[in-house]
C-alpha cells in the first residue's frame, strides 16, 4: 500500500503488567507461546500491505530490539521499504519521550523526510487483534477525512479505561473524552460507548502541523479533543458485520465470500488491550479451545514473528503403575516447539522449550520459555515467567493466600511468577 508510513509506538512502560515487564517492553512481552505483543501490530502492516514502518521504543527496549532485528529484518531499501528502529535522542527539549504525541513529535522530521508518504498510520504496539488497514485508509479517504479514528463498540463502564468518541449520524467526530467518569452512550444505545483502540490515520501534513501548532504530550488527552474544530476527524466503525459498519463491507462481499471457516475476517470484532496482568491472562487464554476467540491459524492473514531453531515438540508416555496422570498430554491447549511433556496440561500456553514432568498438572496457565514444572507439581491459574526450575511437589495457584506471600497475585486470582524466581 504505497504512500502510508506506520509509526509503532512501542515505549510504554507496561507498569500494570509487572513483573513480566520488569526486564522488559510491554511489546516485547511474549504472547501466545512463539510471539511477542508486537508481532501482532507488525503483521497486520505486512498483512495490509505496508512496507514502510517506524519503531519507536524507550523503555527497556533490548529485548525488542533484539527481537525486531531476528525476526523482522525482511524489507528491501532499494525498493522503498523499511523498518526502522528509532531510538529516543531528544532531539527536541531536554526529555525523553513524555507521551505518544510528543515520541511522534520528536520523530516528525523521518516522517517528513519520507517524500512518498502521504498519510501516516499510528499504533500502538501492544495490542491484540486483526485489522486490514486498507479499509481503514479506503474510509479515510471516501469519508474526505483529515484525520481518522478507529473505534470499537464497549460497554459503558469499560469505557472509562478509554477515550470515548462522540460522533454524529455520519460518524464523523463531535467530541473526544479521555477516559471520561461517565462515557457518553451510542445515541439509540444507552449501554455501550464508542472506544478509541489508539489506532489513527493522518493526512501526513496535518499530522506534522498540529504536532508542531498543538501543545501537549499525548493523542487522547491533548492533541485529538483539540483538533476537532479545525479538522475533517472521522471515527471508523471497526467492528465488523455490525449495524455501524455493515455498509463498510458491501464493496468486500465477493472477496470475503471465499474465505474459510478457520480464516475469520480481519476485522473480526476481536481487540484486546492487554493493559494489565488480568487481560493478559485472558487474551492468552482466548487463543485456546475448538473455536478461539482470537485464531492463530488461519492461513490468509498469518501472525510473523522469529522462530527459534527447536525441535517438535515431544509428548511421553510411560506406562508404570496404573496413574492415569503418568501420561504426557495437552488438552484444548497451545504447545510450542521443544517442550517435553510428561504430565497434564489443560486450557494452557506453552512458549518454547517447557519442560512438563511426569504427573504434573498444568491447568489454565501461561507457562513462558525454558521453565521445569517438576513431579508432582500443581499449577492452576497463573503465568510463570521464563527460566523458572519449579521443584517437585511445588502447588501455584491452589492456594491464593500462600501465593500473596511470595507473588503478585491479581484482582481475578492469577499468580504470576516472575523470570527466574525458582533456580535450578
Amino acid at each position: 500500500m504505497p504512500g502510508i508510513l506506520a509509526v509503532i509506538m512501542a515505549g510504554g512502560k507496561g507498569e500494570r503488567l509487572s513483573p513480566l515487564t520488569r526486564d522488559r517492553s510491554k511489546p516485547a512481552v511474549p504472547f501466545g507461546g512463539i510471539y511477542r505483543l508486537v508481532d501482532i501490530t507488525l503483521s497486520n502492516c505486512i498483512n495490509s500491505a505496508i512496507y514502510k514502518m517506524m519503531v519507536l521504543p524507550q523503555y527497556k527496549s533490548q529485548s525488542l530490539v533484539d527481537h525486531l532485528e531476528a525476526g523482522w529484518n525482511l524489507f528491501s531499501f532499494d525498493l522503498g521499504h523499511y523498518l526502522r528502529i528509532v531510538s529516543p535522542q531528544m532531539r527536541s527539549g531536554e526529555h525523553w519521550y513524555q507521551g505518544t504525541a510528543d515520541s511522534v513529535r520528536q520523530n516528525a522530521y523521518l516522517i517528513a523526510r519520507d517524500q512518498m508518504a502521504r498519510l501516516v498510520l499510528v499504533l500502538s504496539g501492544d495490542h491484540v487483534y486483526k485489522m486490514d488497514y486498507r479499509l481503514f485508509r479506503r474510509y479515510h479517504q471516501q469519508t474526505g477525512a483529515q484525520v481518522t479514528i478507529s473505534v470499537i463498540e464497549v460497554d459503558r463502564a469499560a469505557a472509562r479505561a478509554y477515550g470515548v468518541v462522540e460522533v454524529d449520524r455520519d460518524f464523523r467526530v463531535k467530541a473526544f473524552h479521555e477516559k471520561p467518569e461517565d462515557p457518553t452512550p451510542i445515541p439509540g444505545d444507552p449501554d455501550r460507548a464508542l472506544a478509541s483502540m489508539g489506532i489513527y490515520l493522518f493526512d501526513k501534513q496535518v499530522l506534522l502541523e498540529v504536532l508542531q501548532r498543538l501543545p501537549g504530550q499525548d493523542f487522547g488527552h491533548d492533541i485529538l479533543p483539540n483538533l476537532l474544530a479545525d479538522y475533517r476527524v472521522m471515527a471508523y466503525p471497526y467492528r465488523a458485520r455490525n449495524r455501524i459498519s455493515e455498509y463498510l463491507y458491501s464493496t468486500h462481499e465477493n472477496g470475503l465470500r471465499h474465505r474459510r471457516l478457520e480464516d475469520e475476517a480481519p476485522d473480526s470484532g476481536y481487540w484486546r488491550d492487554v493493559g494489565d496482568l488480568d487481560a493478559y491472562w485472558n487474551a492468552n487464554m482466548d487463543l485456546c479451545g475448538t473455536n478461539p476467540y482470537f485464531n492463530l491459524y488461519g492461513q490468509l492473514w498469518p501472525i510473523h514473528t522469529h522462530m527459534r531453531q527447536l525441535p517438535p515438540a515431544k509428548f511421553l508416555f510411560q506406562a508404570k503403575g496404573d496413574d492415569p496422570r503418568r501420561e504426557g498430554k495437552a488438552l484444548d491447549s497451545l504447545v510450542s516447539q521443544g517442550c517435553i511433556i510428561s504430565g497434564t496440561v489443560r486450557n494452557s500456553v506453552l512458549s518454547p522449550s517447557v519442560v512438563v514432568q511426569s504427573w504434573a498438572q498444568v491447568d489454565e496457565s501461561v507457562i513462558m520459555d525454558d521453565v521445569v514444572i517438576g513431579r508432582h507439581c500443581r499449577i492452576k491459574k497463573a503465568i510463570i515467567d521464563k527460566q523458572n526450575y519449579l521443584p517437585p511437589g511445588t502447588e501455584i495457584g491452589i492456594s491464593p493466600q500462600e501465593d500473596r506471600r511470595r507473588f503478585t497475585v491479581t484482582p481475578r486470582g492469577i499468580t504470576v511468577v516472575p523470570k527466574g524466581y525458582f533456580k535450578p
